[in-house]
């Protein structure tokens, strides 16, 4: 008897030899979710913001960002899903600029206060290059189910510093120009340059960061490539 290939029984095979690893999310699947928290934590409230600014000044857009941040944490948690890192850390920034606002009772302080958060941000994302998990692993849980294997792999952390990096980087320049602005256009100019650069930039630099994720992830095996499943024929038993 000699086993020959034959179309007929047709069987579906699966697993590493055709690229295929169950349990990761799909590209789409990430993006997804990096688009979902940035437009939540960063987006909707920055239009809010600038319509009130608009249509009722300066306290009432403040006031509307400020509840659609808790109110998002709130909902989440009435949903029992857990806010991401970049949602508590915006809606946290917020408070503390609503606070020095009001016990101040000056608007300049609230719009400079994001500036030296900035410059903080950028700071502290310098300082933890020198630890075993710089800025960008913490956060990188909310965009992908990491685990300490993942962060001790090599390429993934040389990843997450080189992002850390060109985030802090990033901060520290939005800060410096951001101050330039501030003290040059007049405050409704500002809010619309400053929204629409730093969407810009921040769009750019999401952009950038997916790209390099993408690029590592695919290299760790981290990635459902999403290929179809290889079908083989069965080889059937003959006379020879």
């Amino acid at each position: 008897m000699t086993a020959i290939p034959t179309t007929t029984t047709p069987t579906t095979r699966t697993g590493p030899e055709v690229g295929h690893r169950p349990g990761h999310p799909s590209l789409r699947d990430v993006v997804r979710r990096v688009a979902l928290n940035l437009l939540v934590a960063c987006a909707i409230p920055g239009a809010l913001f600038y319509t009130c600014l608009r249509l009722e000044g300066v306290w009432t857009a403040i006031g509307a960002a400020l509840a659609w941040s808790y109110g998002a944490i709130v909902w989440r948690a009435v949903t029992r899903r857990r806010p991401s890192g970049l949602l508590l850390l915006t809606a946290a920034v917020m408070t503390g600029r609503t606070l020095v606002a009001l016990l101040t009772d000056s608007t300049f302080l609230y719009f400079l206060q994001p500036i030296i958060s900035d410059g903080l941000i950028g700071t502290v994302f310098l300082a933890t290059l020198a630890t075993s998990r710089p800025m960008a692993a913490r956060l990188a849980g909310d965009f992908y189910p990491m685990d300490d294997e993942l962060h001790l792999r090599p390429r993934i952390r040389r990843l997450f510093w080189c992002l850390t990096l060109g985030w802090a980087l990033l901060c520290l320049g939005k800060a410096t120009a951001t101050l330039w602005l501030l003290q040059s256009q007049p405050l409704a100019t500002f809010v619309l340059v400053k929204s629409v650069s730093v969407l810009l930039l921040n769009g750019a630099a999401v952009a950038t960061t997916i790209a390099a994720a993408t690029f590592v992830a695919r290299r760790e095996g981290l990635l459902d490539p999403g290929l179809p499943e290889q079908v083989l024929p069965e080889p059937v038993p003959v006379p020879a």
